[in-house]
């Protein structure tokens, strides 16, 4: 498996999360973010047991590849 990591939330106080990472043996992204715990909005979606849902802000859609235009990362 070879994983890359796409990017860090340059505001996150931590500097440590959220993350993107892609999977590119598995053609996958991996987000590492905020699990997201709040009844209410969990109830409004279809979540099998074996899933989770995680929080990312929205400028955290720069670092998906698509959105770049960069097929190969250079990270």
């Amino acid at each position: 498996m070879a994983l890359h990591k796409l990017g860090k939330d340059p505001e996150s106080p931590s500097g440590g999360s959220p993350t993107i990472y892609l999977d590119d043996a598995k053609n996958t992204y991996l987000v590492q973010g905020l699990k997201v715990e709040d009844q209410g909005r969990l109830s409004k979606m279809d979540i099998p047991g074996h899933e989770t849902v995680v929080e990312i802000p929205r400028r955290m859609v720069q670092f998906f590849l698509e959105v770049k235009g960069d097929e190969n990362p250079d990270v």
